[in-house]
């Protein structure tokens, strides 16, 4: 059999976001990246947002609704959150820490 050249399509990282949107239902990626860390702290926020994209890409993640925040920031006075919920190839395993954590502090 021949070996696939690239990266596999599936991922541990995306997999933890599913089960944190799983739980969560709609999130933001900063507030997504602060459960992960919690939760799996061995990725950062970058890249917890290359794989909300590349999620997007696969149908795993939709874009639930973007939101305008006006505030003090160091970028300027608006701040963009696109809410990410899960799409129809998503699928949750229905992991305990994730329900444990995140369903308690919500």
């Amino acid at each position: 059999m021949k070996q696939r050249r690239g990266r596999p399509p599936q991922s541990q990282i995306r997999q933890n976001i599913i089960e944190i949107l799983a739980v969560l239902g709609s999130s933001y990626g900063y507030q997504i990246s602060k459960w992960h860390a919690q939760l799996f702290p061995s990725a950062t926020r970058r890249v917890i947002y290359y794989h909300l994209h590349k999620g997007l890409e696969l149908g795993e993640f939709e874009i639930d609704k973007v939101e305008r925040e006006q505030g003090e920031f160091s970028w300027g006075n608006v701040a963009e959150k696109t809410y990410y919920r899960l799409g129809k190839n998503a699928q949750p395993r229905g992991d305990e820490r994730v329900k444990g954590l995140v369903g308690k502090q919500r």
